[in-house]
């Protein structure tokens, strides 16, 4: 089994254990322990990709695994200031893959012997501190912002470590600011120097927040930088409109300006990226139509073991090429409406226009999904779900990808206490 590596444990070891000294007195703790709660989620994930094109170096990625995380999550202490840990464990294990088949994503492979290894893991602990409306957490983060998103598609969750603020002291305000410094990739036992592409980072400062100006309306903006490679600032607007009975509209605005910072690590980065989704809801029916519209002379910039915070981020591409536009087309159905509850069904088609690479002028990116879900509603099984989602992908115009994709994922989460 490989180590579990916590590089920032012997601080956070010390620095928790200079904050539980005060918490002698049980009725402080009270709280930290009665509002504490844990889960373990199972994910059994089969992967099969086939490459189409005839250049590919290898036939097919196939593998299947089996992914375990633990999370458990403390209350507060009592007082004007309180105090709390978080602690996150996760363990993958190989099921079935080979050196000639691997590359899928849900498992690590050797740099010399490319074998998949039989098992990775990870510890990450999170102290948090909490005052009024605010809380700040230090250690292991999952942020889920428009700067920083991590990554939940494969069989384990990335991470990142540093230090998260949010407050809520305005009504009706989110803030947002803090510092990441090293990642965990999704599929990873070590943690790497925050990056971009193979750039690295000492790294990534990021503020913003969000204003619900009425319960249908909201605003946001962030600015994030990682330090001598890029510097991004994004603007937002969700506005739902309740148009009848079981009618409604929701628009979806997002609009980013990303440009190069300091030393330049990873080049030239001149990227303005426009998108939006309109999704109008029906009853049971949701129909979407999406654009994704970019400017400037490199791609859109994200951070490793991240997903970009766009809305044609689809399941195989994120359709963030430099110059390439694009649109969607998507529709879903949840069929407790035919009385099956649990049951839901979405596809959708995305393509992508413009494409520049160094040989290529411009190039053309299409992919279709179908995806099929259904979690079991009673029973010994209840709240299993089990998920299945077809991907094709093609290129063309001077790009040569071409892909046809098969994933089978069953879920459960228990929780412990």
């Amino acid at each position: 089994m490989n180590h579990i590596r916590t590089a920032s444990a012997p601080h956070l070891a010390a620095m928790l254990a200079g904050l539980t000294l005060p918490m002698a007195a049980a009725p402080a703790l009270a709280d930290f322990i009665e509002d504490s709660h844990a889960k373990i989620e199972l994910r059994n994930h089969y992967l099969n990709r086939d490459f189409r094109q005839s250049n590919a170096p290898q036939a097919k990625a196939d593998e299947w695994a089996q992914g375990f995380t633990t999370k458990i999550e403390s209350g507060f202490t009592e007082g004007t200031v309180g105090f709390g840990v978080d602690a996150m464990g996760q363990l993958g294990i190989k099921l079935d893959s080979s050196r000639d088949r691997r590359g899928t994503g849900l498992l690590p492979y050797g740099r010399n012997s490319l074998e998949p290894d039989d098992d990775y893991s990870e510890l990450g602990l999170t102290a948090k501190l909490r005052a009024s409306k605010s809380v700040l957490r230090l250690g292991t983060l999952q942020p889920l912002l428009p700067v920083v998103v991590y990554n939940d598609t494969r069989l384990l969750a990335s991470t990142f470590q540093g230090g998260l603020l949010t407050s809520q002291e305005l009504d009706g305000l989110t803030f947002n600011g803090g510092r990441l410094t090293k990642t965990n990739l999704r599929d990873s036992s070590s943690r790497d120097d925050i990056g971009y592409g193979a750039a690295t980072s000492d790294a990534f400062d990021f503020a913003g927040g969000s204003w619900a100006i009425n319960p249908q309306l909201a605003l946001s903006y962030y600015y994030g930088k990682l330090e001598d490679i890029y510097r991004q600032q994004f603007v937002g607007l969700v506005h739902t409109w309740p148009l009848a009975e079981g009618l409604s509209l929701r628009s979806d605005i997002r609009y980013f300006d990303s440009r190069e910072d300091g030393a330049e690590r990873a080049g030239r980065i001149d990227n303005r990226n426009f998108n939006g989704m309109f999704t109008l809801g029906v009853g049971a029916h949701k129909f979407s139509t999406n654009f994704q519209q970019q400017s400037g002379d490199s791609a859109f910039p994200f951070l490793n073991g991240g997903d970009p915070y766009v809305v044609n981020l689809v399941t195989y591409n994120t359709f963030t090429r430099a110059g390439l536009d694009s649109w969607q087309v998507r529709y879903d159905y949840d069929f407790a409406a035919l009385g099956v509850p649990g049951l839901s069904f979405m596809t959708r088609y995305t393509d992508g226009r413009h494409a520049k690479t160094a040989t290529v002028d411009n190039g053309r990116e299409w992919e279709r999904d179908t995806d099929i879900a259904y979690v079991v509603q009673s029973g010994p099984l209840k709240n299993v779900s089990l998920r299945w989602r077809n991907v094709t992908f093609r290129s063309g115009n001077g790009l040569t990808n071409a892909v046809d994709e098969n994933r089978l994922i069953v879920g459960y989460t228990l929780a412990l206490w």
